[in-house]
């Protein structure tokens, strides 16, 4: 496998051909959500899929130009990759340049030990926890990770239809069990069609997951949402944005409760104290 351009070509292209579909939504983000800061490491996790391949690319090229002083790890887990996406996924990091650091994990087998029928939720916490401890042994303070403007959407309807609650995927948040750790997602405006578009452009092949669960697409709850969206957005084409922008109109005087800190208010609470 080679690169359909050269690699030079393909790093100035984001800011060229995909500058406002991806460039500027990339640094809209690391500003607006302040996700970068003076003196941060940061470790960008790379799984192998489009995604993180690409988030590593616009590091890389941020840390080139930004007069906010940063520095990088590129990372990645093992987590019991077949032989043919192992060396994909070091294949690609070498012809885009991207100096990563590999680790070993049994999280495939021990998550599908733990819970066979649906080992899903189950791998994404463990390898979340090896790759902050991983990120934590590097020195890093901050973990980035691939997630976009479509999976902030599709978890919050995964949220509202399978979890009866208000509640959306985040551009940051800190680590619960790891002190001084902060989980940054720069990604989170960028819609997973114009990824796919820079991926193929470039000549990429990527894994969407490494796993037998995902590749035979057996409980995909997700993918549910993907085709929901796609039926709405038939009729509606602004919906997904509809969704994203809800989250932050939230008008917590007219809703039935929510939480705040771990502590839950109640309608009738909401409702006395808008009357005085």
């Amino acid at each position: 496998m080679k690169l359909k351009k050269p690699l030079e070509d393909i790093e100035r292209s984001l800011q060229k051909t995909y500058r406002k579909t991806i460039w500027a939504k990339f640094i809209k983000a690391v500003k607006e959500y302040e996700l970068i800061e003076v003196g941060d490491k940061i470790a960008v996790a790379i799984s192998g899929g489009k995604d993180s391949l690409l988030l590593a690319k616009l590091f890389q090229q941020l840390h080139r130009f930004s007069e906010v002083p940063f520095s990088l790890e590129f990372i990645s887990m093992n987590p019991g990759f077949n032989k043919e996406n192992l060396e994909n996924l070091e294949l690609n990091c070498k012809l885009l340049n991207i100096p990563i650091k590999i680790r070993k994990s049994n999280v495939f087998h021990v998550a599908n030990k733990l819970s066979s029928d649906n080992p899903c939720y189950m791998c994404a916490r463990m390898r979340r926890g090896f790759l902050y401890n991983f990120a934590k042994e590097e020195g890093c303070n901050k973990l980035a990770l691939g997630h976009h403007f479509d999976d902030v959407v599709e978890t919050t309807l995964l949220n509202i239809f399978y979890g009866s609650q208000f509640k959306t995927m985040v551009p940051k948040i800190e680590a619960e069990n790891f002190l001084n750790m902060e989980l940054i997602r720069p990604l989170v405006l960028i819609k997973e069609s114009d990824i796919i578009r820079f991926t193929n452009n470039a000549g990429l092949k990527t894994m969407s997951c490494g796993c037998n669960v995902a590749r035979l697409e057996l409980g995909s709850k997700r993918k549910e949402m993907k085709n929901l969206l796609k039926e709405m957005e038939k009729n509606n084409p602004n919906a997904s944005m509809s969704i994203f922008n809800s989250a932050t109109n939230v008008n917590l005087n007219q809703v039935y409760g929510y939480e705040i800190d771990g502590k839950r208010i109640s309608f009738n609470e909401i409702y006395r104290r808008e009357k005085k």
